[in-house]
This record gives C-alpha cells, sequence and structure tokens, in this order.
C-alpha cells in the first residue's frame, strides 16, 4: 500500500476544501439552518409530535443525511473531475499507485469533508430544537458509511460526466428529490398504504429511517435492513469504480 500518495492525495483535496471554506463549510451549514429556523422552530412548535417525537427534532436526522448526501457526492465528483479537467489525471493513472490508493486518497477527503459538514450541523440544529442521541455508536456507524458510500457514488459521477453541468445533474435531479420523499421530513407510516409499499422502493428510506433510528429509536424500517441497504451500495460502487479502472472508461481515452 503506498501510504505517501494516499496522503499527497487526501491532503492536496482538504487544502482546496480549506481554501474555499465558505462554499465547501459554511455554506451547506447556513442553508441547512434555515431548514431549522422555517421547519424546526416556526412551523414545528405549531405541529404535533411524530412517533412520540416532537417535530423539530423529528426533522434534525433527515436534514442531516439531506446535506451529507449532496455534499459527499459533491465533493468526490469534484475532486476527480478537476485532475480529468485540467489533464493531471495522466500523472497519476502513470504513477505506481493502485486504483484502490486512489479511491481511498479522494473519497477519503470526501468524507472527511462530508463527515465534518454533519457533525457542524447536528451542533448547529441544538441552537434551535433539543434533541437527544439514544445510539451513538450507531449513529456514528451510518453516518460515516452514508458519507463513505456517497463519496464513491460521487466519485462515479466524477469519472462519467463530460462537464461541470453534469456534475450536478444526478444531486439535483435524483438524489434531492429521493431525499425529499424518503422520510426527511415525514414517517412514511403518515401515508396511505399504496403509497407506503412505492416509497419502499426509494433507497434513500433506508438511510434516513435507520439514522433517525439512532437517535429517538424509532424508524419506519428495521435499522439492520437499513444498515445492510448501505453496505450492499458500498460494495456496488466499489464494484463499479474497479470496472472503470481496468477497462479505462473516461480515464484513458
Amino acid at each position: 500500500m503506498n501510504w505517501y500518495a494516499i496522503k499527497a492525495i487526501y491532503l492536496f483535496e482538504m487544502a482546496r476544501a480549506f481554501r474555499t471554506l465558505t462554499q465547501s463549510i459554511a455554506s451547506p451549514v447556513l442553508s441547512t439552518s434555515l431548514y431549522f429556523v422555517v421547519f424546526g422552530a416556526a412551523i414545528g412548535s405549531r405541529m404535533g409530535q411524530v412517533d412520540g417525537v416532537s417535530y423539530g427534532a423529528f426533522i434534525i436526522p433527515g436534514l442531516i443525511m439531506l446535506s451529507l448526501l449532496s455534499e459527499s457526492i459533491s465533493n468526490a465528483s469534484f475532486g476527480i473531475y478537476m485532475p480529468r479537467w485540467s489533464g493531471t489525471i495522466y500523472e497519476i493513472l502513470s504513477a505506481p499507485v493502485s486504483f484502490v490508493e486512489v479511491v481511498i486518497g479522494y473519497v477519503g477527503a470526501a468524507t472527511t469533508k462530508s463527515v465534518m459538514v454533519g457533525a457542524l450541523i447536528l451542533l448547529t440544529a441544538r441552537l434551535f430544537v433539543d434533541y437527544e442521541i439514544q445510539h451513538p455508536v450507531w449513529m456514528l456507524l451510518f453516518l460515516f458509511l452514508t458519507a463513505v458510500t456517497f463519496s464513491m457514488f460521487g466519485f462515479i459521477i466524477g469519472l462519467w460526466a463530460e462537464g461541470f453541468e453534469k456534475l450536478q445533474i444526478i444531486p439535483l435531479m435524483v438524489i434531492t428529490p429521493l431525499t425529499f420523499l424518503g422520510g426527511a421530513f415525514y414517517s412514511i407510516n403518515m401515508l396511505p398504504e399504496f403509497w407506503q409499499k412505492i416509497a419502499l422502493l426509494n433507497p434513500v428510506v433506508y438511510l434516513i429511517s435507520g439514522f433517525r433510528w439512532s437517535f429517538y429509536g424509532v424508524s419506519d424500517v428495521n435499522h439492520h435492513i437499513s444498515l445492510g441497504m448501505i453496505v450492499v451500495f458500498l460494495f456496488v460502487c466499489l464494484g463499479f469504480i474497479a470496472w472503470l479502472f481496468r477497462t479505462g472508461y473516461k480515464l484513458k481515452q
């Protein structure tokens, strides 16, 4: 394992994030804080409880997951797309570095930045609503695995995209709608029975449900199933990345 290469890629990506601190860290935290003000403090105070949890506290896991998914994808996709766009990707491909080491460097940096944003949002939420974390170890596990998995997914998008505009197509047109429809602001048990079954086809439901269970012990789906879904998606992404590097698709052409 070439730890020097991993360290170089990781530190380079982290340095880029700190150079754009306002855009990388402050912007998503501020945007999510507005959700807490509107839905948590203003609207939440006028609504009843959901599954025995106040509405303001109920939406915290969903809002963190919303930011975590978008930031993980954005950080990883932009990180690997820039070397492709500038041509420096050939320096990495010609270096004695395996695809595993490249992925660890880029995905590790994207995961770190996403977890930092998630932690800051969690701390910021305390200013607006009270909440508890019944299963902190599970919470950290869901947070970390989700960040790693969707950073890998973002890495794939960064290899697939042919322009800066394509980097935003899947996050904006697919991931964000799935998150809003995946129980970020409500429990799917509140839906009619038919739509509950339809909602279970949404993979983001399992992520939010498991993450919410780690906070309050309530969920729409068993947390073991949620964890299994994340692990399966993680290995699918890893296998697809291995295929991309082995075939050179969008890398060597």
